[in-house]
C-alpha cells in the first residue's frame, strides 16, 4: 500500500496535467466544431436572403404565360419552402439576427400578396413581377441589402 501511495505522489502531478491537457484539446475541438457550423449557418442564411430577394426570386420562378394567381402562389411557396430549409440555422446565429431573417421573409411575402391585390384578376405572372421590381425601386434603402450587411457584420463580431 506504501508503494502505491508513492507511486501516486510522484506521478500526481503529471496525471492532473494530462487530465488538463485532454479537457483543453476536448473544449477546443468543440469550440471549432461550433465555430463552424454557426459559419455555415451565416453562410446559409446569407444564401437564404439572396434566394428570396424578388430581384432573383421572381426571375427565377417566371414561365412564359403564368397566371398572376399562378406566379404568387408559386412565390409564396417557394419563400416558404427556402424558409423551412433553413429554419434549424437560428440555433447558431444571434436572435437578433434570426428575427430580422425571419421579419424579412414576412414582408417579403406581404409585399407579394399587397402588390398582386393591386393588379387586375386577368394580369400576369409578368406583372406582378414588374410591380414588385418597381416597389423595390422605389424604396429608399434595400431591406435585403440591409439584412447582409447586418449578417456581415455579426460574423465579423463574432468571428
Amino acid at each position: 500500500m506504501i508503494i502505491v501511495g508513492f507511486a501516486y505522489y510522484l506521478i500526481k502531478d503529471n496525471f492532473h496535467q494530462y487530465l488538463k491537457f485532454k479537457t483543453n484539446l476536448s473544449s477546443n475541438k468543440h469550440d471549432d466544431q461550433l465555430s463552424s457550423l454557426r459559419l455555415q449557418a451565416y453562410e446559409r442564411l446569407i444564401i437564404f436572403v439572396e434566394r428570396i430577394n424578388p430581384a432573383n426570386l421572381l426571375i427565377r420562378l417566371h414561365q412564359p404565360g403564368i397566371s398572376l394567381t399562378t406566379m404568387q402562389s408559386i412565390v409564396i411557396n417557394e419563400i416558404n419552402v427556402e424558409y423551412q430549409h433553413n429554419i434549424a440555422q437560428q440555433l447558431y446565429v444571434s436572435a437578433a439576427i434570426w428575427n430580422v431573417v425571419r421579419k424579412l421573409k414576412e414582408d417579403t411575402q406581404t409585399m407579394i400578396v399587397n402588390a398582386a391585390t393591386g393588379l387586375a384578376i386577368d394580369a400576369s405572372g409578368l406583372d406582378l413581377s414588374k410591380k414588385v421590381l418597381q416597389h423595390l425601386m422605389g424604396i429608399g434603402q434595400n431591406p435585403y441589402d440591409l439584412t447582409l450587411d447586418l449578417i456581415k457584420s455579426d460574423i465579423h463580431q463574432q468571428f
